[in-house]
């Protein structure tokens, strides 16, 4: 899985990866700060066309990884929208109290989501987990037994889950799977895979204290990386969607909303 999401590759992807994850972490606050819907409308669809043209990865996949972000969208706004507070009211019926502030208020905060859920897409379909550990390791001096141990810890991820449909396959056989409860089937599992994860923890600590995983003066790496020509091209890439949403959402606004806070 790890090879096709990689496959067909951008130019994002060559820019270096914590230098990509800080430009990120930067856009993620300044969204926080934006109580304009009109800018806010902007930047999420820029972001989603980012997304769509510049990550790299096949439409289809693309598309199908949109779903369940629209459908927290959805979420997000719908709370807000029939139990916010406004003065304008357009429909009330019990608790439900739908106003022209609290929709307003709730589609951005919808949106909002949205503008997260790009970031991460596009952060997580043009940056290799590898490349961005090796990164910190090179760039932010990230000590190596704590970036080895994620990855390690990664890799371990697609051993348990063997381990748990081994051991599932073992209990249907001795006809456990199917008798006690909800409690007692969750110790049937929890306990064979905690001491298993004990135990093979243990031994990769001790392999990589044996290996001088803790002296990080000397080390080298198999991966080197480094800054690139395109790195800049991704700072004025955000700038530019920063520049272009506020722009457009000052100059044409597309509701009269400009400042969906409640200050009744």
């Amino acid at each position: 899985m790890q090879l096709e999401l990689y496959k067909n590759k951008s130019w994002m992807h060559d820019i270096n990866p914590s230098f990509k994850l800080s430009g990120m972490v930067l856009l993620f606050i300044g969204v926080l700060f934006i109580h304009n819907i009109n800018v806010m409308l902007n930047l999420t669809g820029v972001l989603l066309l980012v997304y769509l043209l510049m990550t790299g990865q096949s439409y289809k996949l693309k598309l199908l990884l949109l779903v369940p972000f629209f459908f927290l969208f959805f979420t997000s706004a719908i709370s807000m929208v029939l139990f916010g507070r406004g003065d304008t009211i357009w429909f009330e019926f019990g608790l439900i109290n739908v106003s022209e502030e609290s929709f307003y208020r709730g589609v951005h905060l919808g949106l909002r989501s949205l503008a997260f859920a790009f970031c991460g897409l596009i952060f997580a379909l043009t940056t290799q987990p590898v490349y961005l550990f090796y990164s910190l390791m090179q760039q932010w001096k990230l000590p190596p037994k704590f970036a080895y141990s994620f990855m390690a810890g990664i890799r371990l991820l697609p051993l348990i889950l063997e381990e748990f449909l081994t051991l599932r396959k073992a209990l249907i056989v001795r006809g456990v799977e199917q008798k006690g409860s909800l409690l007692k089937k969750v110790y049937f599992y929890s306990i064979p895979l905690l001491s298993q994860s004990i135990r093979r923890a243990h031994r990769i600590a001790v392999a990589m204290e044996a290996k001088r995983f803790s002296n990080h003066d000397n080390r080298t790496y198999y991966y080197q990386m480094g800054y690139s020509r395109k790195d800049p091209w991704f700072v004025l890439l955000i700038l530019l969607m920063i520049a272009l949403s506020l722009y457009l959402g000052i100059r044409l606004p597309y509701v009269p909303v400009t400042d969906v806070r409640y200050s009744g």
